[in-house]
Parts: structure tokens; sequence; C-alpha cells
């Protein structure tokens, strides 16, 4: 198969757009075109997939963005087999779209990924005026609707299906555990994975930092909001923490190895309520302790697995005394440890549903198809 894969949002180096479900079609032997915004970025196409750059859509500056996708997807779509999109924000690009298409020859099989609870999600950005918050949720909702009529969907997470009346098929956003014994957790370092905002805690991250103080050392991982960015590059400065910002997964993931602790701080918004965080997931796929504000799915995997500590939400002081009792506490930090590695690779492998990925692609394909895809895998334009 020939598989456009799209987005405007997310980065081009996104853990399960590009390490899990593009390298998943790959190793089935199919041919991928990823477009995404890698000069936005800062980034450049991985050799193994041939990559077409688009702006990014960022705030409230998301016309150019969606512009280029729709002339991406008018230009390329012809040519695949499956268009994969990965934002919400490219459903708007689609209704014209597909209609050209539709004009060139057989429809692409067109697969929205649902990462999020979209509507859920608007309630956080600051860029949306408050007075359009609750006719943007009406509007996402009824463009969820319209596209479950058009479109294949797949979704994060099973509590997403409560959105939909249809029943769609879940691809869980999982881990890849390492293979191998890995070093046993230390007791001077802590880590944060992920995007960094206010929601996700990232100021109560720099309070947890201050008051752990040089005993135990902070390192957050990930790109920032803008209205964190200069709190936290202070923090950095003033050595409260260690801001790495956005790191490649594998030079992220291997930040995670030999910590004290793996931190997830969310607030109590309604977009986590039904989201499972990957960062917990990649916490106790590489056996480190997990201390976790109470998000519903976070609290549930430590308390079904014994992976770690759940701390009130917004409160530092608490997240800092379950470091240091992780810290003074030899067989309780080993213990939870071997729990979330143990946990992690019987039931939170990404490779136990890679293949249930592709092969669900392959099916739609199929049968949109009578059972044909194109036989021109190595066209003119997709990478072999």
């Amino acid at each position: 198969m020939r598989i456009l894969v799209v987005t405007v949002v997310h980065h081009p180096e996104d853990a399960r757009i590009l390490h899990r479900e593009i390298a998943a079609l790959r190793d089935r032997g199919h041919q991928v075109l990823y477009a995404a915004p890698f000069a936005a970025l800062g980034t450049a196409p991985r050799p193994y997939v041939e990559g077409v750059d688009l702006p990014r859509a960022a705030g409230r500056d998301r016309g150019a963005a969606l512009r280029a996708a729709r002339a991406l997807l008018a230009e390329r779509g012809p040519a695949a087999d499956v268009v994969l999109l990965h934002d919400p924000e490219l459903l708007l690009a689609l209704p014209g779209t597909l209609r050209r298409l539709r004009r060139a020859g057989p429809l692409p099989v067109t697969v929205w990924d649902v990462h999020e609870d979209t509507a859920a999600a608007l309630v956080m950005k600051s860029w949306v005026p408050r007075l359009l918050r609750a006719p943007l949720r009406t509007a996402v909702r009824a463009a969820e609707r319209l596209a479950e009529r058009r479109l294949r969907l797949l979704l994060a997470e099973y509590a997403y299906q409560d959105r939909f009346r249809l029943s769609h098929p879940v691809i869980p956003n999982l881990a890849d555990p390492p293979a191998g014994p890995l070093p046993p957790p230390g007791d001077d370092r802590v880590v944060y994975l992920g995007q960094l905002s206010r929601a996700r805690g990232a100021l109560d991250l720099i309070t947890t930092a201050r008051l752990l103080g040089p005993a135990v050392r902070v390192e957050a991982i990930g790109a920032a909001d803008p209205d964190v960015r200069d709190a936290l590059a202070a923090a950095d400065r003033d050595g409260v923490l260690r801001w790495h910002g956005f790191l490649p997964n594998d030079r992220a993931l291997a930040r995670l190895t030999g910590a004290l602790a793996g931190l997830s701080l969310l607030h109590d918004q309604p977009n986590y309520r039904h989201s499972r965080p990957t960062k917990v997931v990649e916490y106790m796929a590489h056996g480190v302790p997990v201390v976790t504000t109470p998000t519903p799915l976070s609290a549930e995997l430590v308390e079904r697995h014994g992976c770690g500590l759940v701390v009130p939400y917004e409160d530092p002081q608490a997240a800092a005394d379950a470091v240091r009792r992780l810290a003074g506490d030899t067989d309780l930090r080993l213990r939870v440890a071997r729990s979330g590695r143990e946990a992690a690779l019987s039931k939170l492998d990404w490779q136990q549903w890679a293949a249930a990925f592709v092969d669900q692609l392959e099916a739609w394909v199929k049968e949109e198809t009578g059972g044909a895809v194109s036989a021109d895998t190595a066209g003119a334009g997709w990478y072999c």
C-alpha cells in the first residue's frame, strides 16, 4: 500500500505518528509519504520516509497550514491507497478536496486518527476567546459526527468511543519497552517527559524542583507552550531544574533509564479525564517509578499495577514529598519500578498492537477496492 500521512500540528518526530504507526507500516513493507511541519520545527525527514514540508498550525495562525494541506491532498492523494490524518484541523481541508479526488478516480481510504478529546481540549487553549469556547465545542462535536459518516476513524482511547454514534477500532497509545535488563532507579534524579504547559503542570514542576533542592535533580524533556517558556528558561538558568527542550524520541527515552521517578502533574481538566498519559506508560516501560496526579487513567494504572504514588492536583509539596519517600525507601522504589516494568512488558507494549493497526488499514483498503491495492507501490514521488 501507499500511505499519505499528514499532520500540521504535531511535531514530525511525534512518537505515535513516526515511531509507532509509520514504523509499523514500513515493517510490513508499505510505502509512506509523510507530510509534516519539518522546517517550522527545525527538523528533517528521517531517511526511510519521503517527507513533504508543510506550514505549522499554531494558535490562531492556521490558514496557511490548511491551504497547504488542501493542496497536498489534492495533488498527492489520488496516488495513495490510504490518507491518514492526525489533526482535527485537517477535517476542514477535506470537503472540497474529497470532491476533487472523486473526479480524479477512486477515493483513497481516508482515516482520522483521533488522538484526543478535541472539544475538551479547546477549553485549555489560551488563544481561544472564552466567549467562543462553547460554540466551538458545539461545532467540533458536529464536525466529529460528520467525520464518522464520511471517514474511517481510529481511536487512541476506548473512552473516546462515547463521542461517536458508531463503533470504531481502538489503537491505544502505548510504549516500546526496551529489551533486556535495565539499571535500577537511582535516588537523585527525577524526570518529566512530554509537552510542557500550565494545564500539564509545568509551573508545579518548577515549584517541585525548588522544594527538592540540590539533593534531587529535576529534568524536563519537551517543548513548552509560550506562556510557560520564560518560567522554564529562568528555572533552567538559575539551576532549579534542567530543561532540555524537545529531544528526538530515542534521545528523550534514553534520559528516563535510571531515574528515581517520572512525574505526571496534569491538572484536573476534561481533556485529561479520558486519556492515558503516554508518559506514564513510558516511565513504566523504562522501570521508573511513577508520581502522578489522580487523573483517572493514570491513577488506575498506578493502583492496579502498584507502579508508583498518586498525589493531589496542583500540590507541588505533595509531589516533592512523594519523591523524597521513594528516594528514602530503596525497597519501595525497586518494587514499584519492577511492577511497572512487568506490567508494561505484558500489557502495555505497542508491539502487541502494531500488527492490529496495519491489519486495520489493509482491511479497509480491501473493503473499498474489492481486495486490490495499487500495484505500483514504487510509483513516482513515493519513497522506495
